[in-house]
């Protein structure tokens, strides 16, 4: 590598470029990283992002990064650091655990800086069984945890770490894409006649797809123990394959009588529409978030937020003033919550909404990720540069 590069190379690498908000950080980064003029690199093991990630200007390299096979890891590493020279790369920015450890054994071969990020809270197994392979995740030379939350976990399961090497960013909403203002009238017409919504109902939703944690069954008995009864409530999101769950949902809304309060209506592909349409929107997740993308989009919206008192949420809802935070998995403290959002005033619900479009907008949005990371690898390349 030249000491004065004018251009410097970032290099990301990660399982697959399908769903999911690795994926989205991955692609809105490198997006930062051109607008920026530098070099922007992805390895990853394909997926539908692909096209858009080439489309914008980075150039991506397929590997079977995702395996975990100890021998396709180590041929993996060795094609990588092949890469890293033949591109120049400054830094490589690994974002999940197995493309980490090809990462990391490809920037001892080559000397480049190895930087990860910790997006979740990863599971330690049984005895603790999975630390070693999980501590990857904190063996750059700097660490970024996508939350305070994140933060803490690091620190309670790694000691050892030094907290000066972690770099909290928060992930961030798109406020140019989760902008009131972007949302036709046609469009929310449109959408409100696909999904049947009735004008004259307050509209709660809970976005996510339907998978256990996610809370949907919370959120089912909360609706059973609201004073208010006249609400829709729509549960948007995929599946993904879990039949067995949708049916067990559906036996509980016609058990708890809400066949003509709750709808499913699988993905969709206009998030933006959907919080438009919504009076309240609700995270419930059973499990902490690490961060939680869902409230700061709502936020941004506009929209009135309800989300458990653990996790990103705790970070992203200031309790009282920019939304309402209710005890995790307490069916009747989030009916209680709704209710309290459904009796405030226009006034009350007008201040609210303002501190938490703020809020978003001063801390949360993708604009202020993207800026912290590539100030980030500044640092990173400066201090490279100076240790030669």
């Amino acid at each position: 590598m030249t000491d004065q590069k004018k251009n410097p190379v970032i290099l990301q690498i990660l399982p697959r470029l399908e769903t999911g908000g690795v994926e989205r950080g991955t692609t809105e980064i490198a997006a930062a990283i051109k607008d920026a003029g530098w070099t922007s690199v992805v390895v990853s093991g394909g997926g539908r992002l692909v096209h858009d990630l080439e489309r914008g200007g980075t150039e991506h390299i397929a590997l079977p990064v995702y395996s975990k096979n100890w021998f396709t890891m180590r041929r993996n590493a060795a094609k990588l650091a092949k890469i890293i020279k033949e591109k120049n790369v400054d830094i490589v920015h690994a974002r999940s655990r197995a493309p980490a450890w090809c990462a990391k054994w490809a920037c001892e071969m080559t000397g480049v800086p190895f930087l990860t990020t910790f997006h979740g809270a990863y599971n330690m197994g049984p005895f603790n069984i999975k630390r070693g392979y999980n501590k990857v995740m904190i063996d750059g030379v700097m660490t970024i945890a996508v939350s305070n939350f994140i933060k803490n976990y690091i620190l309670e399961h790694y000691p050892e770490k030094d907290p000066e090497t972690i770099r909290v960013i928060h992930r961030g909403a798109d406020i140019d894409r989760f902008n009131t203002a972007q949302v036709s009238q046609e469009r929310m017409i449109a959408l409100s006649q696909k999904w049947r919504l009735p004008e004259d109902l307050p509209v709660i939703m809970l976005p996510g797809r339907l998978t256990r944690w996610k809370g949907q069954i919370v959120m089912l008995d909360a609706l059973a123990q609201m004073k208010h009864k006249n609400v829709r409530c729509l549960f948007v999101g995929s599946d993904q394959g879990r039949t067995g769950y949708r049916r067990e949902l559906e036996r509980k809304i016609k058990k708890l009588g809400l066949t003509g309060v709750v709808q499913m209506v699988d993905h969709c592909s206009e998030m933006d529409v959907a919080y438009m349409l919504s009076d309240i929107v609700v995270s419930a997740s059973t499990d902490p978030e690490a961060f939680g993308r869902v409230v700061p989009e709502a936020q941004a919206m506009g929209r009135l937020v309800v989300g458990p008192d653990h996790g990103g949420a705790t970070e992203t809802i200031r309790d009282g003033e920019t939304g309402f935070l209710f005890k995790h998995g307490d069916a009747a403290d989030l009916a209680q919550k709704l209710d309290a959002v459904l009796d405030m005033t226009a006034e009350q619900k007008k201040k609210m909404t303002e501190a938490a479009v703020k809020s978003v907008r001063d801390d949360f949005s993708k604009t202020k990720m993207c800026e912290k990371t590539i100030a980030l690898y500044r640092e990173i390349i400066e201090k490279a540069n100076a240790d030669k």
